[in-house]
């Protein structure tokens, strides 16, 4: 429970701390705590917490009729000639359901109900928890790159500061030139779009987490690595699915709820005490025995034979229960299909990261090589087979390379989380994924 504490005091401290000024700088934020605040504050969480407390409200409606409910009143007022209503003072009215073949029904409808609404949250929990991971992942990504991108722009100026007194010197023709600016053009097209895409995935985390716009720098070393989970694996029924099969049930339960409502009979109980009083009126008049207390109780008993409007009634609920079934059917079908293709995509991914890392890593090394050629030169003699001595203009080039290929690969190394992250969810194991988070 202790660790608990402290880890919830941290993450109030870290609210108050960003929410103290606007012009705060970004608080390093790791990812397990950017997936707490979110299962706190998104609005898709509080709108499933709304729905929860709606649906036990109604079980507890369904419930309450059994319960007689106590009204009073009072109807004073003044009678001349012969009274036309009783002369209560105050009156007390008891009223309950007994039974009913309808009522039953509603009952498992509403039980069923509030299973759907549980489930239903605990889906949006995990869709909320995918959604923010995803982002932040993505969000660290994009900060690396663009570290990668202003590196390379530096290059880039660099070497068309190189082309420009090469070009003078009329040692390269102006097309180099023109392709140095170029590349210098590109990269800044590139940059301009991470830059706008951090903007994005900034305020995503902040409307998923509650915290203000900018707030929140992804922390690297908190990112565990995903589990590689395959679809040969035995898939789990996830939340999302359950409660719409559940739903679909609860709606089956209200229509054969409507369906005996407009044929069986139901009994009920009712009571009444009046508090009557001739003061104002002429009742001892017409009625000799007038007393001022007077209790009546019984039984109602109804019996509903001819109800056009409860049988229409009965046939919307069952065409809303044949397509909340339809629906709960679809969506199974749906994940499996995502399974699939999920699975598909994971294997070319998987691939494309390969081959990424390894572009990446034979970029590193001819950076290497171009390094160590121009430091002891390309150690060949000066016949006519001789190579030509590398430029500074080379290792600009093999520079601005090997940046490219780094962030190419771990370009492909977000394209593969995502797809991992994406396919737990479709597997039902979300819940995994959450554990290794704890434990980070």
């Amino acid at each position: 429970m202790s660790g608990l504490r402290v880890k919830a005091a941290a993450q109030a401290l870290l609210a108050l701390t960003v929410a103290a000024g606007p012009a705060l700088l970004p608080a390093q934020v790791t990812l397990t705590t950017a997936v707490d605040l979110a299962q706190r504050n998104s609005a898709a969480v509080k709108l499933a917490q709304a729905d929860l407390q709606k649906a036990n409200a109604v079980l507890a409606q369904t419930l309450d009729v059994y319960i007689p409910s106590l009204t009073i009143g009072s109807t004073v007022g003044y009678s001349i000639g012969f009274p036309t209503g009783q002369p209560s003072v105050a009156n007390a009215q008891f009223q309950s359901l007994v039974f009913s073949f309808a009522q039953r029904q509603y009952t498992k409808a509403a039980r069923a109900g509030v299973q759907a609404a549980t489930l239903s949250l605990k889906d949006t929990l995990e869709q909320a928890a995918l959604d923010t991971s995803s982002a932040y992942i993505e969000l660290d990504t994009v900060n690396r790159e663009l570290d990668a991108a202003h590196q390379q722009e530096a290059l880039t100026d660099h070497l068309v500061t190189i082309e420009q007194e090469r070009t003078e010197a009329g040692v390269d023709p102006l097309s180099d030139l023109l392709d140095a600016r170029l590349t210098a053009a590109e990269l800044k097209v590139k940059r301009l779009h991470l830059e706008a895409r951090a903007a994005t995935l900034s305020k995503q985390l902040a409307v998923l987490t509650g915290m203000p716009v900018g707030s929140i720098a992804p922390d690297h070393a908190s990112i565990p690595e995903i589990p590689a989970v395959k679809s040969e694996e035995i898939p789990r029924t996830t939340a999302g699915i359950e409660s719409s099969g559940l739903l679909a049930q609860s709606k089956q339960f209200q229509a054969r709820g409507d369906q005996l409502a407009a044929s069986r009979p139901q009994i009920s109980f009712g009571a009444q005490y009046n508090l009557d009083s001739d003061a104002l009126n002429n009742y001892s008049t017409f009625f000799k025995n007038f007393t001022p207390n007077n209790v009546a109780f019984g039984f109602s008993f109804q019996l509903p034979l001819f109800d056009r409007g409860q049988r229409d009634k009965s046939k919307q609920s069952a065409a809303d229960a044949l397509r909340a079934t339809i629906e709960a059917e679809q969506a199974r079908e749906q994940n499996d299909i995502q399974i699939a293709s999920l699975t598909g995509n994971l294997r070319e991914l998987d691939a494309l990261a390969e081959v990424a890392s390894l572009k990446q890593q034979i970029a590193d090394e001819q950076l290497k090589s171009v390094l160590a050629q121009l430091e002891l030169g390309n150690g060949a003699s000066s016949g006519p087979a001789a190579q030509p001595q590398l430029s500074p203009k080379a290792e600009q080039l093999a520079r601005i390379d090997e940046r490219q290929k780094f962030e190419d690969s771990i370009d492909a190394a977000l394209d593969l989380a995502k797809a991992r992250l994406n396919l737990l969810r479709a597997l039902g194991h979300m819940e995994d994924w959450l554990a290794e988070l704890r434990t980070k």
